[in-house]
């Protein structure tokens, strides 16, 4: 018997970066466990203060960014160095316990700083974007800085020449630098505003959630169980990584991350299969892409979405489902039409893990999403019920390892043989939970970062006016039409996803075009959000810069721009679904069950038109004119209007009859 397509342990081995004096590296994992801990405690426990909890949270992610991330790239930290860092570290450490311990001073003297004041507020915003250059990269922190000195431009601000050089549009009065340190530092608008509030929250202990399923090995169980679902079908390795991206993705939230697990393990398997290595590559981080738009985590999407339109977290994961649905179909499509295009075959069923044996191993991992699922229906917080699935997650898997251990010892027989299994079992779950709490705190650190340095431009955009005035500019450009100023959002998007991580991206942008897209163009609130958001995760799969992209051809060992080529093909939904939604709203916004069944329908319909369109193949290969013509009714379904989507789907699927049929008269014997 052949041996089992199936994970190997060590490719979802959890490796942590244990480099530097022995002394600091245990200050890193003692200070990760510990914000871990804390966040648990805030979480479920009791609740602190706004700015209690996000200056604790801020000053612990700075510091953690010193110890983990090197001053330079490639070199290597000397004592001189680490000084260096040491004393960055207590400056992060300083910022977080001044506003603590002098709290109810700064409350009572709002709006009459002290010297100390500004200089704190000063030194944070500094310490902050150096930790921005090393943990975000240099595109977020250039960013910010520019952010800092637009604020500081104009007749009344500390640089008045240099609002002589700005367009008359981005003119402003400028502001000095007590006014822009004390908006930074002491208001609810600054670093410490709802991006960071979000980070410091919500985002944390989910991060932490996804970190105990990884330790206790919940991505080996995810791709298992996708192997054993669609194995044996046309590109079975291919499709199980749009199934275990679907899985991974809903509790990681993270691309890249979905890319170097479930990737590692599947693009070499895909290309075993015939797809080629950029093929391989491109599926693969179109299909991780989908993991920032899957409920019920989507990576910060869902949360910072919920605190800025105050609509319900429960109501954005339930809108949300379809389209990311609608999403995994679509890249799922393409890797089904390549498979059958290329003639390829699934795997042989002893290659393939058995769902049975499967569900036996980890039955236990859709625990605590069930639970997570079930308890923000019943209406509890999603802070506290990320507590209850962290929690549940601990406790299950660790009854679950006594469990195996008590077995294990029971067959040796004899009571040594049995305590020596339940102490080695327990060794290991403390090991495991100590690894999951230390990896929590570190996957945190840079999505909390970028998120404080997103409420530096968010605080500039409301001190300067200036979210107003890029609105002007935008419907300036666009012409007061609706579908440009959508390519403009997706323009500026591909843009500051150059530099921007995902969740940064999507604070910047919404801030400057949202008042646009729904003031002046009438889009509801949350579909404007979710357009923005969509959008923004074009980075990981739209070259230049497709970062998803390029950690799979790394793996893949093709080119990183045509893999990125491959994987803006197969993310096309992320493009098309959310600019269907801003022409039909109603399957956000809601609307009678007929008219969301009609509406879900002609979006699926169209789908299938534009795959078989952009590969040309779909049953058997489409003629030229018919690829032409599915793309020209594929444009029509978009238009609005009853007739027009009625007129676009019946062509549509007029023409997939047709392929359908000619693929039977190639079959019947004597055909050419």
């Amino acid at each position: 018997m052949s041996k089992q397509v199936t994970p190997d342990a060590s490719a979802f081995e959890i490796k942590l970066d244990r480099s530097g004096p022995k002394l600091l590296v245990g200050l890193t994992a003692l200070l990760a466990i510990g914000l871990s801990l804390f966040q648990l405690y805030t979480a479920g426990i009791n609740p602190l203060g706004l700015f209690f909890q996000r200056s604790i949270h801020l000053a612990a992610v700075m510091m953690l960014a010193f110890l983990i991330f090197p001053p330079f790239r490639n070199v290597q930290r000397g004592w001189f160095l680490w000084g260096i860092d040491l004393l960055l570290f207590m400056m992060a450490a300083y910022s977080g316990f001044y506003l603590v311990y002098n709290l109810d001073e700064i409350f009572a003297r709002a709006g009459f700083w002290t010297r100390e004041d500004i200089w704190v507020g000063v030194m944070t915003t500094l310490v902050l974007l150096e930790a921005s250059r090393r943990a975000v990269g240099m595109g977020l922190t250039v960013i910010g800085i520019i952010a800092l000195l637009y604020a500081f431009a104009g007749p009344r601000g500390e640089l008045p020449w240099l609002g002589e050089w700005l367009p008359g549009v981005l003119n402003h009065r400028g502001y000095t630098l007590d006014r822009v340190a004390a908006q930074m530092y002491l208001g609810q608008e600054g670093i410490f505003g709802i991006p960071l509030g979000v980070a410091a929250t919500f985002v944390f202990i989910f991060v932490l959630f996804g970190a105990m399923l990884e330790v206790t090995g919940a991505g080996k169980f995810f791709i298992d169980l996708a192997f054993s679902a669609t194995g044996r079908q046309r590109g079975g390795p291919a499709k199980a990584a749009v199934i275990a991206s679907a899985s991974m993705g809903s509790i990681s939230g993270s691309s890249i991350a979905n890319v170097v697990t479930s990737g590692a393990f599947t693009i070499p398997l895909m290309k075993k299969l015939g797809y080629k290595p950029a093929q391989a590559g491109g599926i693969e981080a179109a299909a991780s892409t989908g993991g920032q738009i899957m409920p019920p985590l989507m990576g910060a999407g869902a949360f910072l979405i919920a605190e800025y339109t105050r609509v319900p977290y429960i109501e954005i994961i339930k809108v949300s489902v379809f389209p990311a649905l609608l999403y995994f179909a679509t890249v799922y499509l393409f890797v089904h039409i390549i498979a059958v295009k290329q003639g390829m075959k699934g795997l042989a069923a002893s290659e393939l893990p058995q769902l049975k044996d499967v569900m036996a191993r980890g039955w236990y991992f859709l625990v605590p999403l069930i639970m997570l699922v079930y308890l923000l229906v019943m209406g509890y917080s999603p802070m506290r019920v990320g507590f209850y699935a962290v929690v549940g997650i601990i406790v299950i898997a660790g009854m679950n390892g006594l469990w195996r251990a008590w077995q294990r010892g029971r067959a040796q027989g004899g009571s040594k043989a049995l305590q020596h299994e339940l102490w080695q079992a327990t060794l290991d779950g403390t090991h495991r939970l100590v690894l999951g709490l230390e990896l929590g705190a570190r996957n945190a650190v840079a999505v909390s970062i970028a998120c404080g340095v997103a409420g530096i431009v968010v605080a500039v955009v409301g001190l300067t006016g200036l979210g107003l005035k890029f609105s002007s500019m935008m419907i300036a450009f666009s012409g007061g039409n609706l579908l440009l100023a959508v390519l403009l959002v997706a323009l500026a998007s591909l843009i500051l996803g150059l530099g921007l991580p995902v969740t940064a991206s999507y604070i910047v942008l919404i801030v400057l075009v949202g008042p646009a897209l729904t003031v002046e163009f009438g889009v509801p609130l949350l579909v404007a959000h979710l357009l923005v958001f969509w959008y923004s995760q074009d980075s990981n799969v739209t070259p230049p810069v497709a970062l998803a992209a390029f950690a799979a051809a790394a793996i893949a060992g093709s080119k990183t721009m045509e893999t990125s080529v491959q994987s803006w093909k197969f993310a096309k939904g992320l493009y098309l679904i959310p600019l269907f939604f801003v022409f039909n709203p109603e399957l956000i916004t809601g609307g009678p069950m007929q008219l969301l069944i009609w509406k879900g329908a002609v979006l699926t319909i169209a789908l299938l038109g534009f795959a078989a369109s952009i590969e040309g193949y779909l049953f058997t290969w489409v003629k030229t004119w018919m690829r032409a013509v599915l793309m020209a009714a594929t444009v029509v379904i978009f238009y609005p209007v009853f007739w027009m989507e009625a007129v676009g789907a019946g062509v549509i699927l007029l023409l997939v009859v047709i392929n359908l049929l000619q693929q039977r008269m190639e079959r019947q014997p004597g055909a050419a």
